[in-house]
């Protein structure tokens, strides 16, 4: 019998194989990493941590680590997980986890281009931690000196890394050489970022403002404000740098700006609540995830309609979506 089943799943996995995978999502609910094909079809579910929330590549593709916070939403109470998984993207395999130790709900994360080491917020206590995932430890600890940072994005210097501070209505300009940490007012319940493509600005949705505040990154100041819709989340910009792309999560749509007039220009309406906003490689599409559906709406910039809408597998509750850079599962 245990000599059939492992025929049958060479078999499956062999037939997979023939199908390589273009994109990978976070299925936040069940706590799966999922890779579709080009086309949207689930080839293949890689099982990490709980309630994992965000994600990002090695500098060279082949691996992607996600924070596995533990609670389904930031507002929730508990302890929550510790541990970043890393997965190999050639083989779709779960190949090691990073112990963060007595740092909690980790949540925000990015890449540093250059070393490979990675920034990710934690919730509990609110924290910037510095990571080599090939030693997999911790090499530096930054406070923010604000409550819950949510994402966290570094600066094309690398010596700048920006957190949006969701409690604190905040934005923490940190230092990585120095830990100086410069704190920047801006609304309520800030969440996502993307920076202009000179990165000189960078854009941070304010989900209870109902607006996008717009940073000056040389000063580390707020220059403006831009009105969006209800809820706004996640946000892209487009590589032109004229066009801001941003989730409206209370609002049920995808929203269209201006950089340069600072106003909303149309919506695109889901179903649901979106969470997230991605774009694709060629950033033609952007990907927009409602967690609740088990659906993630696929729009293209130009049209700026919907034109078709991937499910995911029941009750895996998708967060972001993006393309792989390297290799097939």
């Amino acid at each position: 019998m245990r000599h059939a089943c492992f025929l049958l799943l060479a078999t499956i996995a062999s037939g997979a194989a023939d199908v390589k995978p273009g994109y990978v999502a976070v299925e936040k609910a069940s706590g799966h990493v999922g890779f579709f094909d080009s086309g949207g079809k689930i080839l293949k579910e890689v099982k990490i941590g709980g309630h994992p929330h965000e994600m990002t590549f090695s500098p060279d593709g082949r691996y992607l680590y996600t924070t596995d916070n533990g609670v389904l939403w930031m507002t929730e109470t508990g302890q929550g997980g510790n541990t970043v998984s890393i997965i190999d993207t050639r083989t779709g395999s779960l190949v090691g986890t990073i112990d963060l130790g007595k740092y909690r709900r980790p949540h925000g994360i990015d890449v540093d281009p250059k070393t490979g080491k990675l920034l990710v917020t934690t919730e509990l206590p609110s924290m910037l931690l510095m990571i080599d995932p090939r030693a997999r430890k911790i090499v530096k600890e930054y406070d923010i000196k604000g409550k819950a940072p949510h994402l966290v994005k570094l600066a094309n210097d690398r010596v700048w890394a920006y957190t949006s501070n969701t409690d604190t209505g905040t934005l923490s300009a940190v230092n990585l050489e120095t830990g100086e940490v410069k704190v920047i007012p801006i609304g309520e319940r800030p969440q996502g970022m993307a920076f202009s493509p000179d990165n000189r600005r960078l854009y941070v949705t304010n989900m209870n403002s109902d607006s996008i505040s717009v940073i000056d990154t040389q000063s580390k100041t707020r220059i403006g404000e831009i009105p969006t819709g209800k809820g706004p989340v996640r946000i892209r910009v487009t590589p032109d740098g004229k066009t801001l792309v941003y989730a409206l999560q209370t609002g049920e749509a995808v929203g269209f700006a201006n950089a340069e007039t600072r106003k909303e220009e149309t919506q695109v309406k889901l179903t649901g609540q979106p969470v997230s906003l991605t774009f694709s490689k060629d950033n033609q599409y952007a990907f927009s995830a409602v967690q609740s559906q088990d659906k993630i709406f696929v729009i293209p910039l130009r049209t700026r309609k919907i034109e078709r809408i991937i499910s995911t597998p029941p009750g895996s509750g998708p967060d972001p979506y993006l393309p792989l850079r390297y290799g097939a599962a």
